[in-house]
């Protein structure tokens, strides 16, 4: 006697699938602290700020889930801004997943990297951030 339990193969296929993980909004910005002290930790000198560029990249292309990751100037600037060897212990960044433009993208999006000036960052979280649009569009 079959339980109740036991299904045949084509009621199985009838029936939804299990409800999958929430699929998050293809654009969207968030502020991020990045620890760039513990992902520089025995590092040499003379590869510390390059090495903190390739972080900052890998460390958006694992929260967006985006390879095509673009670092604004000013980011630049500032893990650069006290030379290659004395790198900020930390650095607030904006990530921005939009949507790309060009037609022969191999990902239809791409995370815009920047930063952000905070005064400390003491009681900082991720936070969601509202890009606010333009009345007239």
């Amino acid at each position: 006697a079959a339980s109740s339990e036991e299904h045949t193969a084509s009621e199985m296929a009838n029936r939804p699938a299990r409800e999958e993980k929430a699929k998050a909004p293809d654009v969207i910005t968030r502020d991020f602290t990045i620890n760039l002290h513990k992902r520089l930790h025995r590092q040499t000198f003379k590869k510390k700020a390059p090495r903190a560029i390739r972080e900052i990249r890998k460390f958006a292309t694992e929260v967006m889930g985006t390879s095509d990751v673009r670092i604004e100037a000013s980011l630049n600037k500032a893990v650069w801004r006290k030379g290659v060897r004395n790198v900020p212990y930390r650095v607030r960044v904006r990530l921005a997943r939009k949507r790309n433009d060009d037609e022969e993208a191999k990902e239809k999006l791409y995370t815009l990297v920047s930063a952000v000036d905070v005064d400390t960052f003491k009681g900082l979280t991720t936070t969601e951030v509202r890009e606010v649009k333009p009345a007239d569009e």
